[in-house]
């Protein structure tokens, strides 16, 4: 009777627990929602009443209604799958190149002292410097290819994630460096155990602001370079603007935003997660 019992109290607290979880994940999910759209309606509410002002022509500036509608229309539309694919897999490889160059300099550089007096100030200018004044050197050396978009890519992420690992670098606790040379640690061990798992955070932000750095380069390429029989958002985009197609322009804007928008959720994920292994993410009072 008393082993009865005690099943069936276990079971009600289970119940009450998983209910409590379900209730909590979608308390999480609507507290992080509702300010998005809650912000989306007041953006729309302001461009809405912009346009009935008669600031600028309906065929200049058209609403959002229109160009929701040019939007749905572009959804259905196999041509549009097929330029965000494109524009995609640059942004994706030219990232992944950025990746890669950044993680070596800045290893390299945080590392070795006459390459930080060397190139320390180098790779923090060239950070600075617009991704748009590259183009014409990469037209130079590359002509309309894919090549000159992927160089611009790469030379406009690449600074940000080598300046993000050599910030983490700098501030690593000198007890982790301690204490891994206790443990035996050198070099290139040092480096992958100790090092890069305290430099992830500094990392992680550099690598966010490469990905920024890399999509805006990336779509002032797809505007600068047109690769025939390749179409892609920036050409959408230009194409928008040369038929003074306003609301395809600003409907390819859109999806110019809410891909951004995608990527830095999932690099909001990747942080809370790290938090959330550093005993970082705790709830304030």
């Amino acid at each position: 009777m008393t082993a009865d019992v005690s099943q069936h109290l276990a079971g009600l607290d289970a119940l009450e627990l998983s209910g409590q979880e379900r209730r909590g994940v979608a308390a999480r999910v609507w507290s992080r929602a509702w300010p998005m759209i809650a912000a989306i309606f007041l953006v729309f509410a302001i461009w809405e009443v912009v346009v009935l002002s008669g600031w600028r022509p309906e065929y200049v500036l058209p609403g959002p209604i229109t160009v929701l509608g040019e939007l749905g229309h572009r959804l259905g539309d196999g041509d549009f799958y097929q330029a965000v694919a494109v524009t995609m897999r640059r942004a994706i490889f030219g990232f992944a190149v950025a990746v890669l160059v950044g993680l070596v300099v800045g290893a390299a550089v945080s590392r070795v002292r006459p390459l930080r007096a060397a190139f320390g100030s180098l790779i923090t200018g060239l950070q600075t410097m617009p991704s748009i004044a590259w183009f014409p050197l990469a037209i130079l050396l590359f002509k309309l290819s894919e090549s000159a978009i992927l160089f611009v890519v790469v030379l406009g992420a690449a600074p940000s994630i080598a300046n993000g690992l050599i910030a983490g670098v700098d501030y690593t606790p000198p007890i982790l460096l301690r204490a891994g040379h206790i443990l035996g640690l050198r070099r290139l061990a040092l480096y992958r155990h100790v090092i890069l798992p305290a430099s992830l955070p500094s990392f992680l932000s550099g690598l966010k602001q490469g990905w920024a750095f890399a999509w805006r380069s990336l779509m002032a390429g797809e505007l600068l370079v047109i690769i025939a029989h390749q179409t892609s958002i920036g050409e959408q985009l230009d194409n928008a603007r040369e038929l003074s197609d306003a609301p395809g322009l600003l409907a390819t804007m859109i999806v110019i935003l809410v891909i951004g928008i995608v990527v830095d959720m999932c690099f909001g994920a990747a942080d809370n997660a790290l938090r959330r292994r550093w005993g970082l993410d705790q709830p304030v009072g």
